[in-house]
């Protein structure tokens, strides 16, 4: 599959974008119910609760890097060192908000549930874990990267964390691993898309209930 070639991921990306309100993206479909649903621009952000969208991500994303370091499908060779692994980026982003004087809260909350869940499909269900391999990754370069820089300017003078530094250039790395994950599924039966698809929709809930955590209260 060549990088000018239409391929699943493009299918991919259709199915995402549905699931997104028309506040986040021109072609989003779905009706705001939760505030993290809205434009980032009506957002109230807290350190606290950055603190802990932080924290329950690195733990997704140390699952994700955990899984294909150590396959258990030959393919999940295919997507280690794609060049947007997170987890070390946010240990050192972590530490230094520890140096700011801020205390960092244990993973609890639904970073365990959605760190759990992945290591289930990543052992059971191929197709179902490329869907939250690419919506998790792919999110993060895109609105996440606006969010980022939002809440940045709301809550932290505008620093810009290593969560959202890439080595080298972000498009080609994303095109690399677009061009990677339509390799692995150019074999696909028709029913296996259609489950990968499908999946899309819990990818999103599980994203939603850690993305919701930057809008937390601040704790007491």
């Amino acid at each position: 599959m060549t990088s000018q070639g239409k391929g699943f991921v493009d299918e991919m990306r259709m199915v995402s974008m549905k699931l997104h309100t028309r506040e986040q993206a021109r072609e989003g479909e779905k009706e705001v119910k939760g505030p993290e649903e809205r434009s980032v621009s009506k957002w109230e952000p807290t350190v606290d609760g950055y603190l802990r969208f932080l924290v329950e991500s690195k733990l997704v994303y140390d699952a994700l890097e955990g899984i294909v370091d150590k396959p258990d499908f030959p393919y999940y060779a295919e997507l280690s060192n794609t060049g947007l692994e997170r987890s070390e980026q946010l240990g050192k982003d972590l530490e230094w908000f520890k140096g700011q004087g801020h205390g960092i809260p244990g993973p609890s909350g639904p970073g365990v549930d959605y760190a759990c869940y992945l290591q289930e499909l990543s052992e059971n269900d191929f197709p179902a874990f490329i869907c939250h391999f690419y919506n998790f990754y792919f999110a993060h370069t895109a609105g996440g990267r606006m969010i980022g820089k939002k809440v940045a300017g709301k809550i932290l003078n505008n620093k810009v964390l290593e969560f959202y530094k890439w080595d080298g250039e972000l498009k080609q790395i994303l095109q690399n691993l677009r061009d990677k994950i339509n390799k692995i599924t150019l074999g696909w039966t028709g029913e296996e898309k259609t489950h990968c698809l499908e999946e899309t929709e819990r990818s999103f809930n599980y994203s939603g209930d850690i993305l919701r955590l930057i809008l937390s209260p601040v704790q007491n």
